[in-house]
């Protein structure tokens, strides 16, 4: 050890001291050294706790799951650091005397830093390469699916679709209808509803489209599945998907919009013989697919009755119920649409707002376009889209209409489903001319915007998840390419004939007439499609679309004269394609020339053959330089650059700042410019890029309207309209003054010297800011500092979004009176690792927070502070979730003048709170009434998640929550009740008004999962639980004091023991470890799920009579008998059966002749059963016919699994007793520890278990032989028995094992691979190999 230097007072003692001293003296001579290791180390653990909560919170926002040992890490880290904080403490608050050390202080206080540094270390030596892992997705589809129409068609259909899914033998189902009735829509709301209702592990959705993308569809399988390819190629995809679909129990697979029949095979999709468990749903245009697709349920989708249709359409169209004249002509428009959903929407949302006039217009044209009946491509639909279609000219100029149609038509030009990128078509838009009077880019880009909206609300395009796409319906598309093809004379589309078309493995034998096509969309061409021309007279093509394969190694490769005859070309959009832009000298008209994934020859030399163009975007490309002869692109208003990540562009210096006609400019990380070279660009409206140099002087552009500006920040979470990022940063940020005043998401991380945001950054208060995160700037304070101002200001007025984390110096939002409107509009407020933030809130009006999240706030004392005279004013009404993790310091979440504002509450997460007595509790300030009663609040609360708060008593007090549908209560070791709300403050029984007889007051709630919460007695009290009709699932895990669920006093046995009635859709029970949990009610044909587990004191109920008991229930307890019934039951939904530790259970049940089924259990585990004296009578054996899983262990009385022949009651029917008995599921078999047993499974001639996998013995002394030969007889001749799919077989430790076969018989393991016997010493049958590598096995007679 390193010596302490001791003043020179004590040095000569000490000297002399150590000579002698043992190796404990050590703590007194190195105690500088080791407190200055124990700080040292301390330190460091602070830190790397801050950096693991931030990336914790990070993945938490990317919505991934934290690993476990990162949770565990965290969590002991955390109690280190605060029992090391009281070390910390006495350091500090104690001083040595200079002339006489506290030699007793010294050695106490070395000794236990010395004892904490190990431990410390220990954590130091962790390091997490990620911290959580992708949440395998849901499927956005069922998520936002709410556009369902519950017409009787639709829930016929449905009910359909629903039958077949729960039949057994029906795995491939179809819904067939016409284009637009609603098969997408309703699909999705099958798919919503199986997840809903947990009919499958998994449900996933796709659409197939005439010319499927195997790629993305398997991509977004694999997403959702939470799979990761390993495999680059299709079929190694495939087979990756099937393998991991098959591990999913139960799956369903919607394939939506089948064209033709197709082998699901080749995406990786299992069914039939190969997944039992995966059921598919396909829809499709046309009935004759259901039929190819071997379809065993086919289900058509009808239209909507008149009823339907004029109650959708009048919805659409905002139209009053009335009788008016409008209405009269508006039924007639809704017979058009001829009872079609998509029909209908379009129509209606074109005509909503309109006068009479103008309805009976749209009435008359329906009328004189019968001719449009004849067109049989899109049926019925047709007359309706076209009606929609010529409408957009209604309300606007000539030009603006024709321009808002020639949108339209642009969409038709994308993939079928694809996701259109929104900036890509206003730049397209942009080259082909549209809106002309718009004097430049930034206005364009709105009115084509504006044209994009209204094509939204027409209903003629679709929103996207996405808001930077949009989306066209199939059928819609294929109206478009009517328009544009065969229907052109019909229409008024003039000149515009467009050509469509998708994975061309060959040039199109059409090349005479390709001149008459304005435009041409060729996607996913094969990189060596046949027959492709060097060049092509297409004399009037304006747009051209053109994509390769994806891949990047192979581009398909077009000579530079392809292009030399398409003069009057205006757009060129390129993807994964390899050319050189030579031939575009004779390209006078191209305006825009879009380049994604791209290799550009002879770029550079190339410029000046593009005189005319305007938009120019070279997006992860490849071009040989970027020289200056682009400054001769003298009409390039737009660039956008980004190159592949194996190459690094460079752009010439002060180039940019010579391209003075720019107006926007984009980009990619890869180029770094200084601000000062854009200064020369007077014009510029628009502007993203990446940079780590900053000058000094202010950055001005005047023009600036939208921008997104990275400083040393190089992966850039935010997009948005003004958006501002800044990273380790330290001097001023003058600079960015001008953008401050109106940034609409600023995030800063690491930046120090502001010790505000207002007025340090921006003195006008930032009120254009929508979004702020703040991480790691350790010198801010607060957000806004008013203490100096001599009025009130207005300040982050506009602020929805607050993200703050690491911010190590912040003591609140606001340092001094609150300004006005400030956080009027804020909706998501998030507080990550704030060590000094006491209160959060300061002011009542926050009637738009929708979510609030606060982690690791060790000091938060109050999440609001409200003045009482403001509990008035108070507006929590829009918040839906609150999530609160470490924050110990909390004693009260809510007061209850705060609990009953919040009407949308409807998730509660609270882990971690150690101090935590109440989540609802009165304040000082607030006073209760001699005669108080609860009050009811929270009315939309559905989960409520209780975790880790060990003084928490009571969740609230005095008040009610009616609507939770899951409760989860956790580790809460002090938790008496979730409702105190017994008696209030006199004593007095509280008697809820009006509801004085019977009280349903959780009527919603479905799930109960309550562990280690040693002090429950019970969730709630007799008053609070009196109906429960649709509890579903009860998980009670180590509450060693819980007497019952709910306090059912009324529910009494003879002798005084207390019953659980648990609702009559139960279908999960599973008690663990509850010693003292009386008996429960169940209904048997519900249950599917049944887990027992030390439950050892409970008395035993064989005899007691219970008068609540109808003909569907049965009692369930650790009694002789676990199950106690009287006439016959069905417990044909019971799946798993789990019993352990019930050492007063004899029997499972009494007579197993008076239970009808046990048709799906599929798992059955028995452990520690010490009085049981077999499993099965041959009756139950007999109808175990899914029963996949047997574990049994520690069941010490057990001499037999099944009963024998002579052990059959007399009055069991005699012809059943003779049936062979055969478990024709049974897979996997283990049982251990059972010291009586002597045979597993009588033996005849026909194979028992006949699908048996995998079988493991292990010390089970008695155990004389596996198979018995229940019949003695002489076998003339050796036996053969085969077990075609046993692969694992294990013999372990079983002393008393004489034979493994019966004598006379040969047993042929066809799939055996592992092979295990160790200890069976009287083991005399051999296993032996033969030529073809199978196992063989007999006894020796």
């Amino acid at each position: 050890m390193v010596e302490y230097v001791a003043p020179a007072a004590v040095k000569i003692v000490a000297d002399s001291a150590k000579e002698y001293a043992s190796p404990y003296f050590g703590y007194f001579f190195s105690y500088e050294k080791i407190v200055e290791d124990f700080k040292n180390q301390r330190k460091e653990l602070e830190l790397r706790k801050q950096r693991v909560d931030t990336h914790v919170g990070e993945a938490t926002t990317q919505n991934e799951i934290i690993y476990k040992d990162v949770e565990e890490w965290l969590e002991t880290a955390k109690k280190e650091l605060e029992e090391t904080q009281k070390l910390k403490d006495e350091i500090d608050r104690v001083k040595c005397f200079k002339w006489c050390p506290k030699w007793g202080w010294r050695y106490s206080l070395s000794k236990k830093l010395a004892e904490e540094i190990p431990n410390i270390s220990k954590l130091l030596t962790s390091n997490f390469a990620e911290v959580g892992y992708c949440r395998p997705l849901q499927g956005i589809e069922f998520i936002t699916s709410t556009n369902f129409m519950d017409s009787e068609s639709s829930k016929s259909a449905f009910n359909q679709i629903m039958e077949a899914i729960n039949a057994k033998g029906v795995n491939m189902i179809g819904l067939h209808g016409m284009p637009g009735v609603g098969k997408t829509t309703l699909a999705q709301e099958v798919g919503k509803h199986a997840r809903e209702q947990k009919l499958f592990d998994k449900v996933v959705m796709f659409t197939m489209s005439q010319n499927p993308n195997i790629k993305n569809i398997q991509d977004k399988v694999a997403d959702i599945l939470g799979l990761k390819f390993k495999a680059s190629s299709q079929d190694g995809k495939a087979e990756e998907l099937l393998g991991s679909m098959q591990r999913e129990n139960k799956i369903l697979v919607i394939v939506d919009d089948l064209w033709e029949e197709f082998k699901l095979e080749s995406i990786g999709i299992p069914f039939g013989d190969h997944h039992k468990g995966c059921k598919i749903l396909l829809t499709t245009r046309h009935q004759q697919v259901c039929t190819k697709m071997n379809c065993q349920k086919e289900i058509q989708l009808g239209i909507l009755s008149e009823d339907e249709a004029w109650a959708l359409f009048r919805d659409k169209a905002g139209l009053d119920d009335d009788s008016s004249t409008l209405n009269d002509v508006a039924k007639e428009v809704a017979d058009q649409c001829k009872g079609l959903p998509l029909a209908i929407v379009v129509v209606a949302k074109a005509l909503k707002g309109e006068s009479l006039n103008g309805w009976t217009t749209v009435n008359q044209r329906f009328k004189e376009s019968r001719h449009l009946d004849n067109e049989k491509v899109l049926g019925g639909v047709l007359k309706p889209l076209k009606l929609s279609y010529d409408y957009l000219k209604e309300g606007n100029s000539q030009m603006t209409g024709n321009d808002i149609q020639m949108c339209f038509l642009l969409c038709s030009l994308f993939p079928e489903d694809a996701e259109i990128p929104i900036e890509i078509l206003i730049m397209c838009g942009i080259g082909v001319g549209l809106f002309p009077n718009a004097s430049s880019i930034e206005n364009k880009r709105n009115e084509i915007g504006i044209a994009l909206k209204k094509l939204q609300n027409s209903g003629l395009l679709l929103e996207s998840d996405d808001a930077e796409t949009i989306r066209m319906h199939d059928v819609v598309r294929d109206f478009a390419h009517w328009l544009t093809s065969i229907g052109e004379k019909l229409t008024s589309t003039g000149e515009n004939r467009f050509m469509v078309k998708d994975k061309l493995k060959e040039w199109p034998d059409m090349v005479e007439s390709f001149g008459c096509y304005t435009a041409i969309a060729l996607w996913n061409c094969s990189n060596d499609i046949k027959n492709f021309q060097d060049k092509v007279e297409f004399s009037k093509l304006k747009t051209l679309f053109l994509q390769g394969e994806r891949n990047r190694d192979d581009l398909l490769v077009v000579s530079s004269t392809f292009f030399e005859e398409m003069k009057a070309l205006q757009v060129l959009h390129l993807k994964n394609v390899n050319f050189s832009p030579k031939g575009f000298l004779s390209l006078p008209n191209l305006k825009t020339l879009w380049c994604i994934d791209c290799k550009l020859e002879n770029f550079s030399s190339s410029l000046t053959n593009m005189r005319s163009l305007e938009i120019l975007a070279l997006i992860e490309t490849e071009i040989d330089e970027t020289s200056e002869d682009l400054v001769k692109l003298s009409t390039l208003k737009y660039l956008r650059l980004s190159s592949p990540y194996w190459v690094k562009m460079k752009i010439p210096p002060k180039l940019v700042s010579r391209l003075t006609s720019l107006q926007e400019l984009h980009l990619a990380e890869q180029i770094d410019i200084n601000l000062l070279e854009l200064k020369p660009l007077s014009r510029l409206t628009a502007l993203s890029f990446y940079t780590n140099q900053i000058p000094q002087e202010d950055f001005v552009l005047p023009k600036l309207q939208r921008y997104a500006i990275c400083v040393n920040e190089y992966h850039s979470c935010l997009s948005g309209f003004r958006t501002l990022e800044i990273e380790d940063f330290a001097s001023s940020l003058s600079s960015f003054n001008k953008l401050f005043c109106n940034v609409e998401k600023l995030r800063l991380r690491n930046v120090n010297g502001q010790k505000n945001i207002v007025p340090s950054i921006d003195e006008m208060g930032v009120n254009e800011l929508t979004f702020l995160g703040l991480e790691s700037c350790n010198d801010m304070e607060f957000l806004i500092d008013t203490t100096r101002d001599q009025g009130s200001t207005v300040a982050f007025s506009n602020l929805v979004k607050l993200d703050i984390a690491t911010m190590v110096s912040l003591k609140g939002l606001c340092n001094g009176l609150s300004p006005i409107r400030f956080l009027q509009n804020i909706k998501q407020v998030r507080f990550i690792n704030c060590p000094e933030l006491q209160v959060i809130f300061q002011t009542p009006l926050l009637s738009n927070l929708t979510i609030l999240e606060l982690y690791s706030l060790p000091k938060l004392k109050r999440i609001w502070e409200v003045e009482p005279s403001h509990c008035a004013i108070v507006s929590l009404q829009s918040l839906k979730d609150v999530r609160i993790e470490s924050c110990n310091n909390l004693k009260t979440i809510f007061s209850t003048c705060l609990a009953l504002n919040m009407l949308h509450l409807q998730e509660l997460s609270i882990h971690n709170c150690d101090e935590l007595e109440h989540v609802i509790g009165f304040t000082q300030e607030e006073e209760i009434s001699e005669n108080d009663c609860p009050l009811y609040c929270w009315p939309n609360l559905r989960v409520l998640h209780v975790q880790d708060c060990e003084s928490l008593k009571y969740v609230c007090t005095n008040t009610l929550i009616q609507s939770l549908e899951s409760v989860y209560i956790e580790d809460c070791y002090q938790l008496i009740q979730i409702y105190n709300v017994e008696q209030n403050k006199c004593g007095q029984n509280i008697v809820l008004p009006g509801l004085e007889s019977q009280t349903f007051c959780w009527t919603k709630l479905k799930i109960v999962y309550v562990s280690y919460c040693k002090n429950l007695k019970y969730l709630c009290s007799t008053t609070l639980a009196q109906g429960l009709p649709y509890l579903e699932s009860i998980h009670i895990v180590y509450c060693p004091r819980l007497i019952q669920m709910f306090n059912m006093g009324k529910n009494k046995d003879r002798f005084g023991v207390q019953v659980n009635y648990c609702g009559p859709k139960l279908k999960t029970l599973r008690i663990v470890d509850c010693p003292i949990f009386s008996c429960f009610i169940v209904q048997a044909s519900l249950l599917k799920k049944l887990v027992l587990s030390d439950v050892e004191h409970s008395r035993q109920l064989c005899n007691i009579d219970f008068p609540v008991l109808n003909e569907d229930c049965i009692v369930a307890g650790n009694h002789e008998e676990v199950f106690q019934v009287q006439g016959g039951y069905s417990f044909s939904s019971l799946k798993t059966l789990k019993l352990r530790n019930l050492f007063e259970v004899r029997i499972l049940w009494n007579d197993f002749a008076q239970v009808l089924t046990f048709e799906n259990l599929t798992t059955l585990n028995l452990r520690d059963r010490k009085k049981l004296r077999y499993i099965f009578s041959r009756t139950m054996a007999r109808n175990l016919s899914h029963l996949e899983n047997l574990f049994i262990e520690g069941c010490e009385e057990i001499e037999q699994l099944i009963l024998a022949k002579d052990q059959v009651s007399s009055s069991s029917n005699g012809d059943t007793g003779l049936q062979p008995i055969i478990f024709a599921s049974l897979t996997n078999i283990e049982v251990t520890n059972c010291g009586n047993l002597k045979c597993l499974f009588p033996f005849g001639s026909t194979p028992v278990l006949p699908k048996l996998q995998s079988l493991h013995l292990k010390k089970n002394s008695k155990l004389e032989q596996v198979f018995e030969l229940e019949d003695e007889v002489e076998v003339a001749a050796e036996e053969e028995m085969i077990f075609y799919k046993l692969e694992s077989l294990s013999l372990e430790k079983l002393p008393g094992l004489i034979h493994f076969c019966p004598k006379g018989y040969q047993f042929v393991l066809l799939a055996l691979r592992e092979l295990t016997v160790i200890d069976c010493s009287k083991l005399n049958t051999s296993f032996f190999v033969d030529l073809q590598k199978i196992v063989h096995c007999k006894t020796k007679v």
